[in-house]
C-alpha cells in the first residue's frame, strides 16, 4: 500500500485517466515493482517516463513552453501543448498532450467562413477579397475594419442593429482614443467578432433564414457551421461539445490534433492544381488567397497574426484564439498546427509561436529578426526600465 500510495502521489490520476478497477491496480503495481527493482535511485522519474511512453490511450501532461524571467531568475512558467499535423493527417511533431480537448474560440473563424463561399452567398453579394478576409479575423476595430463590416451589411440589406455580437471599445488604442476624443461611443461594428457575425447574417439572408436571433446552436446557420467544423476536423457533429463564445455564438471543443488537421486542410489546397480541388477546397483557396492579400484584416496593426502574415508573404495563415489558443496553416509545407497555453496567458503566445516557426524552418533568420519583439518580449517596469523577458524554452519532438 505504501508503494501504491507513492505511485499515486507521483501521477495525477485525473490527467492520466487511469481506471481504479482491480486489473488496472494490479498492472500498475506490477509496473511499479518492475521499475523499483530495475532502478534503485531514480525509479519515480523513470517510472513516470516509462508509463508516459508505454501505455497507449493515456494522454501525456502539458510541458513547459515559456518562462518569465525577472532579472536572471525564473519568476513564472507557462505550460502547454503543441501538435503539428501533415497533409496526410499524421502527427509529425508533438509536445504535451496532442489529444487534449481545446476550445477553438477564434481559431474557428477561418473554418466558420467557408460556408459563405461554398453556399454561393459570397458570389451573390459580390463580396470583395478584403471583405472575405475580414470574415476570418479577430479585428482591432480600426477604421478599415469598420468600413468593411458596414460594406457587408449594406450589401446584404441589413443595419448595424442586426449584429448581435455586443459592444466593446476597439482594441487598437489609437482608434479607441480617437473615438473618445470625438465624443463617439463604440458600436457593434467595432467588436473583434463583427466580421464573423456579418458572415452569419449573410448566410441567413442568402438562405432566407431568420436574422432576428441567429445565436442559438439550433438555428440553421449554426447547424451549417457545425457541419463544416465537423467535416474539417474529421469528427461527427455529435462528438463535438459546444459552449457560448464571448460574442454570443456557439463555440466548439475539439481535440488539439483535430484542430491541427483542420488547419492542414486549409494549407493543402494552396499547393494543388485547380482540377484536383473539391468544392470545399476551391472555397478554401479563395478564402486563404483573400487573407494573404489583406493580412491586416485577420487582426490589425501591431498584432501577432497580421505581422506574421505580412512578414512571410503568402506562406502562413496565423490565427489567434482567446485563452492562449493559436492555430497556423503552413502552405508551402502542408502543415497544420494547434497550440494551447494551459493557463490561458496570451503573453506566452508570441515567444512560443515565433520559436515554433523557427524550429520548423518556416521563418528565415531575417524574418525572425523582423519579429524579434514577439520572439523575445521585454518586461518593463513603470519607469520603463528593463526588468526581465519572456522566452520560449521547448524543443519540438518528431513523432
Amino acid at each position: 500500500m505504501v508503494i501504491l500510495s507513492s505511485a499515486l502521489g507521483i501521477f495525477n490520476a485525473e490527467a492520466f485517466k487511469i481506471s481504479s478497477t482491480w486489473p488496472s491496480i494490479v498492472i500498475w503495481l506490477g509496473c511499479w515493482l518492475f521499475a523499483h527493482h530495475a532502478c534503485s535511485t531514480y525509479e519515480p522519474l523513470l517510472f513516470c517516463h516509462f508509463l508516459s511512453h508505454s501505455f497507449r490511450g493515456i494522454p501525456a501532461v502539458s510541458e513547459i513552453l515559456a518562462e518569465v524571467l525577472r532579472g536572471a531568475k525564473v519568476e513564472s512558467i507557462h505550460r502547454g501543448s503543441i501538435v503539428v499535423v501533415n497533409s496526410a493527417q499524421e502527427i509529425v511533431y508533438s509536445l504535451g498532450n496532442p489529444h487534449a480537448e481545446m476550445c477553438m474560440r477564434s481559431c474557428a473563424k477561418p473554418l466558420q467562413a467557408i460556408p459563405v463561399i461554398t453556399s454561393g452567398a459570397a458570389a451573390a453579394f459580390k463580396f470583395t477579397d478584403r471583405e472575405l478576409a475580414l470574415l476570418c479575423g479577430s479585428v482591432s476595430g480600426q477604421d478599415f475594419h469598420v468600413a468593411a463590416v458596414r460594406s457587408i451589411l449594406q450589401k446584404i440589406g441589413l443595419s448595424e442593429a442586426s449584429l448581435l455580437c455586443g459592444v466593446h471599445p476597439p482594441s487598437h488604442r489609437a482608434t479607441a482614443r480617437e473615438l473618445q476624443q470625438k465624443g463617439l461611443k463604440p458600436g457593434s461594428v467595432h467588436n473583434n467578432c463583427a466580421g464573423k457575425h456579418a458572415a452569419m447574417l449573410a448566410l441567413c439572408v442568402y438562405y432566407g433564414w431568420p436574422t432576428e436571433n441567429y445565436l442559438p446552436l439550433e438555428h440553421p446557420v449554426q447547424q451549417l457551421i457545425l457541419s463544416c467544423i465537423a467535416e474539417m476536423t474529421s469528427l461527427p457533429p455529435e462528438r463535438i461539445n459546444a459552449a457560448i463564445d464571448g460574442c454570443g455564438v456557439p463555440v466548439f471543443y475539439v481535440p488539439m490534433r483535430n484542430l491541427a488537421e483542420a488547419y492542414a486542410r486549409l494549407a493543402v489546397p494552396m499547393r494543388q492544381g485547380a482540377a484536383q480541388r473539391t468544392i470545399t477546397e476551391h472555397a478554401i483557396v479563395q478564402l486563404m488567397s483573400a487573407v494573404c492579400s489583406y493580412p491586416e484584416m485577420i487582426a490589425g496593426d501591431e498584432r501577432l497574426c497580421t505581422d506574421i502574415m505580412r512578414t512571410t508573404g503568402n506562406r502562413i495563415l496565423a490565427k489567434t484564439g482567446a485563452e492562449g489558443g493559436y492555430a497556423l496553416a503552413l502552405f508551402e509545407q502542408g502543415l497544420g498546427i494547434a497550440v494551447k497555453i494551459e493557463d490561458g496567458a496570451m503573453r506566452a503566445l508570441g515567444p512560443v509561436i515565433i520559436e515554433l516557426l523557427r524550429q520548423l524552418e518556416a521563418l528565415s533568420p531575417a524574418e525572425c529578426q523582423i519579429l524579434e519583439s514577439y520572439h523575445h518580449p521585454l518586461i518593463l517596469n513603470h519607469r520603463k526600465d528593463r526588468v526581465g523577458e519572456i522566452r520560449a524554452v521547448f524543443n519540438l519532438r518528431r513523432v
